[in-house]
């Protein structure tokens, strides 16, 4: 026994000795990548103070300047008036929208940046907001309140890397992604965009996102991307769930609800920030410099560059110039004209010739620009990875949104264990109009801005996805008005909102519509147990349809792969999803959130979701 305690001391000193060692190394690798991240940096900021030595104002102006494609009169104005960045906008799509048609597109328009004396190559930014949702074929994920019901922040982070992937295969090195936004009223037309009602949980994910799009550092890997937080700030916040609305709150609130996720995201290493279309007591977030300069570039510390919003300064008021002086000045870097680019360059020419805009605002935005550009190795590799366009849509990603479709549905009712479904069930019976619709299922932002019906892009409509998974020996009957389900053994009703995306989505009321409502209820007279499938940006006020339904399950807005939802509706995977934002009982209770502890009674609170008995 003695022998055997000398060997065990020996043994727990040798042990000892050897994590002290290991910790002494993992310390001193941390401060050599801290080193080599700060040589890194200065190394770049010598590079940009080198560059802008060189620049002319109208190369500055240049770089400050952002065009949508479509609006571009020649291509060559790229290279004349030393334009810096392009985007696409929502409706701004090729025709065919494919994506070697997009990387061919990017190239060409790079070339001409080139071109310029300074060679200084173009950032081209794009609402990749569930995917690459663009382009015909790529990946369409779940819109992110659905990813905020997963609670999978490692899930989030690999969707962020294989939208990176999607992103690059065409060229493009800038989403305009991650939306951080805090949704507080369920009328707001971008409530979808947001991972949820909480600002622990947008922070977490949001965080997760960034992290995906751009890797661990922003630092020219082919797969990342730059991320774009948006949109700065309080833009889930306004009175009444308005899109571009005011927000009236207190400084307390705004910090502790809405800005809070932007200090994760600059954590995250975020390179750029997307200005809100919206309003703070009144003051336009594009004119607030208080908030812009004072509070996120010097209290919060961002050290990448502010970019506006679609013509947003416009709103600013009815003198255009005066728009580019009030913003400019509040600390924008980057204008989204995106049309009249001529106008805009002439006029930010004068006013800084005439001391309305200082030189030193000029090439602190220029300098942020700049920056990312290099971080991003641009002026290495300015062209497209061709390598990466393959991956667009690949089996390996449309399992991952698979997976995330799985994880998002959230089972608010499952009365007497009607689900899940026995795949050998004899025969089944499927209704309702979102149940064979690719387009709905995806939501707006995809394709087109608004979205659209039917096979919009490539995927698996939930339907077919049912059909999939089923026994060879199962008949599946499908009428989308559900009449014609007597007899069936069970029924799967699929309904919900059609697409739209910002403002177009703003409603008053949030109840089905009433085909929705007459098919749920052809399926309840019918007499079949049935589970109703809701497809929806948001919770919706489905109080009676619940209450008669055996089982309800809130899917949200999945995206291209329905499988997914046939996973968990057969039991291939018991659901997991917890609701991102309190469901209420009628419209009288909008806005309800769980921050209302005083008069809080929704139909469902926050976190809530079922599971299958084990």
């Amino acid at each position: 026994m003695l022998h055997m305690y000398k060997s065990s001391k020996g043994l727990g000193l040798f042990l000892l000795l050897a994590l002290l060692l290991s910790l002494s190394a993992l310390a001193g690798c941390g401060k050599q990548r801290e080193a080599n991240m700060t040589n890194q940096s200065e190394n770049i900021d010598k590079q940009v103070d080198q560059l802008l030595s060189k620049m002319s104002l109208a190369e500055k102006i240049g770089q400050m300047t952002q065009v949508d494609h479509s609006f571009l009169k020649d291509p060559k104005d790229i290279t004349k008036y030393y334009i810096g960045s392009l985007l696409s906008g929502g409706d701004s799509k090729l025709d065919p929208s494919m994506p070697k048609e997009w990387a061919s597109m990017y190239d060409s328009l790079q070339a001409y940046a080139l071109k310029t004396p300074l060679k200084i190559p173009l950032l081209y930014g794009i609402d990749a907001v569930h995917g690459n949702n663009n382009i015909y074929g790529a990946t369409i994920f779940p819109h992110n309140i659905g990813l905020g019901a997963t609670r999978d922040t490692a899930l989030v982070r690999k969707i962020g890397h294989a939208t990176a992937v999607e992103v690059a295969g065409t060229g493009i090195d800038w989403a305009f992604a991650p939306c951080i936004a805090v949704p507080q009223d369920e009328r707001w037309g971008r409530t979808y965009e947001g991972f949820g009602e909480m600002p622990g949980l947008v922070s977490e994910m949001g965080y997760a996102q960034i992290k995906g799009l751009q890797g661990n550092m922003l630092n020219g890997n082919n797969t990342s991307v730059l991320a774009c937080a948006k949109h700065f700030v309080a833009d889930g916040g306004t009175k009444g769930g308005v899109n571009e609305g005011d927000a009236q709150m207190s400084e307390k609130e705004l910090r502790e609800i809405h800005l809070a996720p932007y200090k994760d995201a600059i954590k995250a290493g975020v390179g750029s920030i997307m200005v809100s279309y919206s309003s703070w007591n009144g003051t336009k977030m594009h004119e607030n410099k208080y908030l812009l300069t004072q509070v996120l570039k010097g209290e919060m510390g961002f050290k990448g560059f502010l970019v506006s919003d679609w013509a947003a300064i416009n709103q600013l008021g009815p003198d255009y110039k005066e728009d580019i002086k009030k913003s400019i000045n509040a600390g924008l870097d980057m204008i989204m004209v995106p049309d009249k680019y001529v106008e805009f360059i002439n006029d930010l020419t004068q006013l800084v010739k005439d001391k309305e805009i200082p030189m030193t605002r000029i090439d602190d935005a220029v300098r942020r620009i700049l920056r990312i550009k290099f971080q991003m190795k641009l002026f290495q590799h300015p062209y497209t990875d061709k390598e990466l366009t393959s991956q667009i849509g690949s089996k390996a990603h449309r399992e991952l949104a698979r997976e995330a479709v799985r994880e998002s549905m959230v089972l608010l009712k499952n009365k007497n264990n009607a689900l899940p479904i026995s795949k050998n069930i004899k025969n089944l019976f499927v209704a309702g109009s979102d149940a064979d619709n690719l387009g709905y299922q995806c939501g707006g932002w995809t394709i087109t801005w608004q979205g659209g019906s039917g096979d919009v892009t490539k995927g698996t409509t939930i339907l077919q996805g049912i059909k999939n998974t089923v026994s060879p020996s199962t008949k599946v009957a499908y009428a989308e008005d559900g009449k014609g389900a007597n007899g069936s053994d069970f029924a799967v009703v699929i309904v919900g909102e059609k697409p739209y995306a910002e403002g177009q989505g703003d409603r008053k009321d949030l109840h089905l519509s009433q085909k929705d409502l007459n098919t749920i209820e052809n399926v309840r007279k019918s007499g079949v147990p049935y589970v109703v499938v809701l497809i929806s940006g948001r919770p919706m006020i489905v109080t009676n349809v619940i209450d008669q339904a055996p089982a309800f399950i809130a899917a949200w807005l999945p995206g291209s792969e329905g499988e997914g939802v046939a996973d968990v509706l057969f039991g291939d995977y018991a659901p997991t999803g917890k609701l991102p934002a309190s469901w209420p009982k009628s419209m009288s209770q909008i806005p309800i959130n769980k921050s209302d502890s005083a008069n809080y009674n929704p139909l469902f609170p926050y976190g809530y979701g079922l599971t299958y008995q084990q």
